[in-house]
């Protein structure tokens, strides 16, 4: 047996799954192109990863869902789906150029309804926000040196039992390597270092493999 595994074979393994778990798409695959096309960054998550957003949605029953970061609204798609016809998607995003593409995306996936993009900062939407009822679910994937600061935002925001994810933790081991000072890993390291010790949060890492490569989400539940 090999010791040893490339991108390739977790694009295969990922590709051979997704053929018996999750049918072809348009909507979706629309969404993908038109963000290429427009010259979005490649950093959406992976076909796999938004199935398993919507399934945890769904199986949590979430009515209000919270993202943070939309680029192209591949994810903000897999998320209103899954919230009941009476439920929400508000989603943060920075770029004018990307909320452009996501609007057109979500509106062409038959989203609209269920979907509100907030145009601006991440960081100085979610401080003024005062919901009537707190979220159901949260799914934090934007920049990462800003992490903890959505977190503690994420927090105040959300119900007890109730979950947040946040997106690209392992980074291809580079959060755990005492080498690596980029301001993505250090921005992972200031969130699992608040993690240690809020006792309000209670939380694990889990890395994955796939087509996006080596990574991982960590999972957090408001207690």
């Amino acid at each position: 047996m090999a010791t040893s595994y490339t991108v390739e074979d977790w694009q295969r393994s990922d590709a051979y799954h997704n053929s018996f778990l999750i049918p072809p798409d348009e909507a979706l695959e629309r969404a993908r192109k038109a963000s290429d096309e427009a010259g979005l960054p490649s950093i959406a998550v992976s076909t796999a990863q938004g199935k398993f957003l919507n399934l945890l949605v769904r199986s949590h029953g979430a009515k209000r869902v919270l993202e943070v970061g939309t680029l192209g609204g591949y994810s903000t798609i897999w998320l209103a789906r899954a919230v009941p016809q009476d439920g929400q998607v508000i989603t943060c995003e920075i770029s004018e150029k990307h909320a452009k593409v996501a609007r057109d995306n979500i509106a062409h996936a038959g989203l609209a309804s269920k979907v509100k993009l907030l145009l601006g900062p991440a960081a100085e939407t979610l401080k003024t926000m005062q919901p009537d009822q707190p979220f159901d679910f949260i799914f934090i994937d934007a920049d990462k040196p800003g992490n903890l600061t959505y977190l503690l935002e994420a927090k105040r925001l959300i119900k007890k039992g109730g979950v947040i994810i946040v997106d690209n933790v392992v980074r291809h081991g580079m959060v755990a390597n005492p080498n690596a000072d980029d301001d993505n890993s250090k921005g992972v390291r200031k969130l699992l270092e608040h993690l240690k010790t809020d006792k309000e949060l209670d939380a694990t890492t889990i890395g994955t493999v796939g087509e996006k490569g080596w990574d991982g989400f960590t999972y957090i539940v408001r207690l």
